[in-house]
Parts: C-alpha cells; structure tokens; sequence
C-alpha cells in the first residue's frame, strides 16, 4: 500500500466491509502500536456508534473514528444529549501527516451535525492535545488514565 500515492476519501461506514475494515485500523493502532487490550478496544457502543472510515484510491483503509450520541454519549459528556463524544479515532501508520485525521474529525463532525448535536467531546491522548487544538477543541478538566494512557477532555461547538 502506498497511500501517499493518490488522494482519499472519507465516509461514514455503511456495511460490514466498512465496519471489519474500521476495525482492522484500531487493532493495527491501539491493540498493536499502544498495546490497548484487545478486549478493552471494542465495546457495547461499537453496534450503535456512528463510525467514519478514511480509504485510499486503492479502497485501502487509512483511518478511522466514531460518534457515540444521546445517551450512549452521556457518560463521557456530563450526561449532555445535545454534545456527541468522538472516539477511537486511529490513523494507519502510513498513512500518517497526509491530513487524514484531521479529515476524520471532520467527518465526525458533519455526522454529529446531521444528528443535531451541538458540540462534540472526546478525550484526546495527552500527546495529541495540539492536533486537536488546532481543529479547534478546547481541553477541559483534569488529566486522567485511560487504557494506562494520559488523556484530557476536550469540546469543540458545532
């Protein structure tokens, strides 16, 4: 695969080919690179998310994230039904610094919108604050563990 190749497209995912192929990149991601217990990874909230998937010109998956919303979404936003919570955003280690995830957090930002959702939470790892800053997130709150990994609250307003 040589992403960098050709452009690419993201959309949310419709079928099972696009949910396994969300999946593939999390576990390359999380379970492989951060060492995230597998059984930890995937969650009751995958079968109701809405997920974003980022493919290459080949169909090649590159990236992917999810929007939890309503009551799904409560537990990470103060119980707030009009705020969704992005999650498990993950882009393939090649396909990284071709703006990818940038355009994932947009994608995920549109579906919220479409929803009717006014902000979009989530919790960044600590090292990823400045990518979501610049995409216009705020962090909020203290630091705290995740998966053994630092992360913040952040919040960005529709």
């Amino acid at each position: 695969m040589n992403p960098g190749a050709g452009p690419y497209s993201t959309r949310r995912a419709l079928d099972e080919s696009d949910l396994a192929a969300c999946f593939q990149v999390r576990k390359e991601v999380f379970v492989g690179e951060q060492q995230v217990p597998e059984e930890i990874e995937y969650d009751e909230h995958d079968a109701s998310a809405v997920h974003v998937l980022a493919v290459a010109a080949d169909g090649s998956p590159l990236g992917t994230g999810r929007l939890l919303h309503g009551a799904d979404a409560a537990g990470k936003t103060g119980g707030d039904h009009t705020v969704g919570s992005l999650g498990r955003l993950a882009v393939a280690r090649a396909a990284r610094g071709l703006g990818v995830g940038a355009a994932l957090v947009r994608a995920v930002e549109a579906e919220a919108r479409a929803l009717g959702l006014t902000a979009v939470d989530l919790h960044a790892q600590t090292h990823a604050l400045g990518f979501y800053e610049r995409l216009g997130y705020t962090a909020y709150g203290p630091e705290f563990p995740d998966a053994g990994i630092p992360h913040r609250a952040m919040r960005r307003a529709l």
